[in-house]
C-alpha cells in the first residue's frame, strides 16, 4: 500500500510538472518577443531586402517595444547570411530577410548549397516585389535597348554586366538569350555595388530593382534603357517596359520575403508571421513601397511557401533555357 501510494503521488507530480511546463511556454509563447530581435539581410545597405528589413524593423519596434538591429552580412551568394540565421538559437529572435536570389534563385544556380532554402526555413511573409530595371551609365553610348542589342551582337562576349546577386545574374542571362546577345557577368556583393559600379562605367550595363537605382536614374548618372514589367511604372514613368523597347514578354521582378529557422518553435513563428502580416495590411506600408517603386505583396506563411515552390521551378526553367552553367 505505502508503494502503491509513493506511486500516485510520483505521477501526480509528474503531471503537475507537466501542466507547469505547458503553462510556461504558453506564458513564454504570449509575451513574446521580450527583448530585442535581429533581422539578417544578406546585401549591404541600399538594396531593397535592406530597404524592407529596415522599414519592418521600425514598425517592429512601434507595435512591440522591442528595439530590433538590422544586420547586413553581404557576401558568397548570401551564404554567410544564411549560415549567420541557421546557426543562431532558434527562439524567433533571429528573423531571415532574403531574397529571390537567397529562397529560390540559388536553387537553379548552384550544384549543391549549404543550406536547403525550404526545409531549412521556416516562411514568414511575403514582404515586396519590385520591377528591375535595365541600366547603363547615364553619359554611355546607348541611348535605347535597342541600340545595346545591337552592339552587343557586333561584338559577342566584349560588354558586361554587373550582377549583384544570383537572381540578377539570371536575369542578364535571360536577358541574353532572349535578346540572342552574349555578355559577360561580373559578380558583385549586392544590388547597391552593381549599381555603382554601372554608374561609374566600370561595367557595360546592369538589372536592378527599382528602389536601389532610381534616384541615380533621376539624377541622370545612370540611363534606364527599359522596366522588365508588364506596365510602366509610376516611379519612372518615362522609361518603357521591355516589350515596348523591342524585348516582347521579357519580365523580371525582385521580390523580398521573411523566414526563420525552420527549428523555431511553433507558437514564436506564428507570432512573427502575424506581426509581419500586420505591417503589411498598414496604409503607410503601402505608400511606403509606392514611393520607391514597390509594391507590398500580401501571403503569410502557407502563401510563401508555394509561392517560393513556384520560383523555384521558375528559376529553374529560366536556368535551363538559357543554358546557365551550374556553378
Amino acid at each position: 500500500m505505502n508503494l502503491r501510494r509513493r506511486l500516485i503521488q510520483q505521477l501526480a507530480a509528474a503531471s503537475l510538472f507537466g501542466l507547469a511546463s505547458l503553462g510556461m511556454v504558453s506564458a513564454h509563447a504570449q509575451d513574446f518577443p521580450s527583448k530585442p530581435l535581429k533581422f539578417v539581410v544578406p546585401f549591404p545597405p541600399g538594396s531593397g531586402t535592406d530597404t524592407s528589413a529596415r522599414y519592418f524593423a521600425k514598425k517592429f519596434t512601434e507595435i512591440t517595444g522591442q528595439t530590433v538591429v538590422v544586420d547586413n552580412k553581404p557576401g558568397a551568394n548570401g551564404f554567410i547570411a544564411v549560415r549567420a540565421v541557421l546557426s543562431a538559437p532558434a527562439d524567433g529572435y533571429t528573423v531571415f530577410v532574403g531574397s529571390n536570389s537567397t529562397l529560390a534563385v540559388n536553387v537553379a544556380l548552384f550544384k549543391s548549397l549549404p543550406y536547403d532554402p525550404v526545409a531549412d526555413f521556416s516562411p514568414l511573409s511575403m514582404l515586396m516585389r519590385s520591377p528591375a530595371l535595365l541600366i547603363v551609365p547615364g553619359q554611355g553610348a546607348h541611348k535605347t535597348m535597342s541600340e545595346l542589342i545591337g552592339n552587343a551582337k557586333a561584338q559577342p562576349g566584349v560588354l558586361n554586366y554587373g550582377a549583384g546577386s544570383a537572381g540578377y545574374q539570371l536575369m542578364a542571362e535571360s536577358f541574353n538569350d532572349a535578346a540572342k546577345v552574349q555578355t559577360t557577368g561580373v559578380p558583385f556583393k549586392g544590388a547597391s555595388e552593381a549599381v555603382t559600379a554601372v554608374a561609374s562605367g566600370t561595367v557595360n550595363l546592369a538589372f536592378a530593382e527599382m528602389t536601389s537605382a532610381q534616384e541615380l536614374v533621376k539624377s541622370g548618372k545612370l540611363r534606364a534603357l527599359a522596366v522588365a514589367s508588364e506596365k510602366r511604372s509610376s516611379a519612372l514613368p518615362q522609361v518603357p517596359t521591355a516589350s515596348e523597347a523591342g524585348l516582347p514578354g521579357f519580365t523580371a521582378y525582385t521580390w523580398v520575403a521573411a523566414a526563420v529557422s525552420s527549428k523555431t518553435p511553433k507558437e514564436e513563428t506564428d507570432k512573427l508571421a502575424a506581426l509581419f502580416t500586420r505591417i503589411e495590411t498598414l496604409p503607410e506600408t503601402r505608400e511606403f513601397y509606392e514611393r520607391i517603386g514597390a509594391e507590398v505583396m500580401r501571403g503569410g506563411p502557407e502563401e510563401m511557401r508555394l509561392f517560393q515552390a513556384d520560383e523555384i521551378k521558375l528559376w529553374k526553367r529560366i536556368a535551363t533555357q538559357a543554358k546557365v552553367e551550374q556553378q
